[in-house]
């Protein structure tokens, strides 16, 4: 298993990666067929991101397959060019086996090498395992967003978390 950063030839095997994750978990943001997106749209828009200047995608890739991926998502405004969002996601087969830390380690590797000084991200309550690993890398919960995400008919909270890179 490695973990890199993507590239073009990434872009179709990420995106039915992206649906395979809508299938397999809740604490997405997309539901199962939601995505608007068609495989030519999705990796025009892929490709777009990642030529921002403070923005990544980086795969978990076993046997040339990406079984997980991490977004760090910069903005380019001068007061908040120091933060970038994570989103993160790996197929249920492979977690609890460090994958995540390692993405976590090359995105911060990464930002450290961007200046970027804040990583933040929200989770949902009901994600004990997430949670757990966030705090295990040093991420510490800043605030509470209440009924931020509609999960099969409830409303469920999400902690904000950050970690501070020095």
């Amino acid at each position: 298993m490695t973990i890199r950063s993507i590239k073009e030839t990434d872009f179709s095997s990420y995106y039915e990666l992206s649906l395979k994750l809508d299938k397999e978990t809740v604490f997405r943001l997309y539901e199962v067929g939601e995505r608007q997106y068609n495989p030519v749209l999705f990796c025009s828009e892929t490709r777009d991101f990642i030529k921002r200047p403070n923005c990544n995608i980086f795969l978990a890739v076993d046997n040339g397959m990406p079984i997980g991926y991490l977004q760090a998502i910069g903005r380019s405004a001068r007061r908040v060019r120091h933060i970038v969002s994570i989103n993160i996601a790996i197929l249920q087969d492979y977690t609890g086996k460090g994958i995540g830390a390692e993405l976590f380690k090359a995105a911060e590797d990464w930002a450290r090498k961007k200046d970027i000084k804040r990583l933040e991200l929200s989770v949902m309550l009901n994600n004990a395992p997430a949670i757990k690993l966030y705090s295990r890398l040093g991420y510490v919960r800043e605030g509470l967003k209440r009924g931020s995400m509609f999960v099969d008919g409830k409303y469920i909270d999400e902690y904000y978390m950050c970690k501070w890179l020095d």
